[in-house]
């Protein structure tokens, strides 16, 4: 027995003696070079920083991808924008380097912070004092998908996007612009969250060319005082002109359409109904208003969608009942599969003569998914026009060839020509 509690007290110091050098080992290891971008932006408390190991805990570098276009012109002078994703969290940085030129769109960087500093020039952020012996590429051609945002979430959250690449969906020039109106300056740009400032420096590779009423805007999301004087003000710097995308005419007024009026208890049976919208008498065929948080897509508590109904031999509608006058340069809306659903399959159709005939524009759309999607149709039609979402009637889903589950649809959105 005494050979068995000698074998066992033998072990148990042998484990023991394990746990002490581990938490010895990384006591005692060497901290990360590396220190997140999320983590710079924080030391700044409103007053430069001369960075060194001492306050980056230890860290002299941090790494990402160039995301701005230094050769379109379009960014603060000398200034790149770089981001990172660390820790699951997507953040961005302006950096004031003497070889900025040098840096293009998708190069892998590393750069030395040692000796730099951390301030802000014209209200935003950046780290100053970079020479080109401070910035080592990598590689280049890393593509970056950029980061759908709203005016509004920028400006709630500036240290989350700015110096990221982020993009406005159907953001609307206002006023809207005149004809010949060019880029360059400062335009109001305008979505569903608010407004803030489209900046293109006169110097810009686009700067002459037409401004859009409407588009979804990509660029660099700035705090920047874009007069050089006053309060630092939100300001998306556009890459280069194919960071414009879908351009169109202007929004409808009223529009988008979200469904949020009339109560959903007034349209909650799928029998045909003719029901008066924010933009005027819709029928709704095999389809409701809905407001089941969690399960319609799009909707927290309290707000409404379209659901339309599954498992239909024949078609379903979402269907304007009157003509926008000037015609369509776009229209867009959200979808997206009901809670759990199969995906299904839909069309937009219009119609020009008050809806006795309907043609279909664009491709069938049948990728609907627990993930909300945009889909955007691109078109030049003139003189009045109504549309209509046609959801396929499939039949019941199967586990062969029918998907046919229920669609949400939200936020739909007509442009003039």
């Amino acid at each position: 027995m005494n050979k068995y509690i000698f074998q066992f007290f033998s072990c148990w110091l042998l484990l023991t003696g394990l746990a002490g050098c581990k938490k010895h080992d990384a006591a005692l290891g060497d901290p990360s070079p590396v220190i997140a971008i999320e983590d710079l932006r924080a030391i700044y408390q409103g007053t430069a920083v001369s960075l060194n190991t001492g306050n980056l805990a230890g860290a002299h570098q941090i790494i990402g991808i160039v995301v701005s276009d230094v050769q379109s012109g379009n960014m603060p002078a000398g200034t790149i924008a770089m981001q990172n994703n660390r820790r699951n969290k997507t953040r961005g940085i302006l950096l004031a380097v003497e070889n900025a030129a040098a840096l293009k769109t998708g190069d892998s960087i590393v750069v030395d912070l040692n000796g730099t500093t951390l301030t802000k020039v014209n209200g935003s952020l950046q780290v100053t004092g970079l020479n080109a012996a401070s910035v080592n590429k990598v590689s280049s051609g890393n593509a970056r998908n950029p980061i759908t945002v709203t005016t509004a979430l920028f400006k709630a959250k500036p240290d989350d996007y700015e110096g990221c690449l982020v993009r406005i969906f159907s953001g609307s020039i206002t006023p809207v612009p005149v004809a010949g109106e060019l880029y360059a300056g400062d335009k109001s740009l305008a979505d569903n969250g608010g407004t803030m400032v489209l900046h293109t420096e006169k110097s810009a590779s686009f700067a002459g060319k037409g401004l859009p009423a409407s588009a979804t805007f990509t660029g660099i999301p700035l705090l920047y005082q874009v007069d050089g004087k006053g309060d630092a003000v939100p300001s998306l710097w556009p890459r280069n002109i194919l960071d414009m995308l879908d351009a169109s005419g202007p929004v409808y007024k009223g529009f988008p359409e979200t469904f949020e009026f009339p109560n959903q208890s007034l349209k909650a049976s799928y029998a045909a109904a003719v029901v008066g919208l924010k933009t005027g008498n819709w029928l709704l065929d095999q389809a409701i208003l809905a407001n089941t948080s969690g399960r319609d897509r799009f909707n927290p508590a309290g707000l409404q969608c379209i659901r339309m109904q599954q498992n239909l031999a024949v078609p379903a509608y979402v269907q304007m009942n009157f003509n926008v006058p000037d015609g369509a340069s776009k229209v867009s809306f959200l979808y997206g599969a009901y809670y759990n659903d199969a995906t299904s399959s839909f069309v937009l159709e219009y119609s020009k003569d008050d809806g006795l005939t309907w043609l279909q524009t664009g491709k069938v759309i049948n990728n609907a998914s627990a993930v909300a999607k945009t889909a955007t149709f691109p078109m030049d039609i003139t003189g009045p026009v109504r549309f209509r979402v046609k959801k396929l009637g499939l039949g019941t889903t199967n586990n062969t060839s029918i998907n046919n589950g229920r669609l949400s649809i939200e936020d739909f959105a007509i442009y003039a020509n």
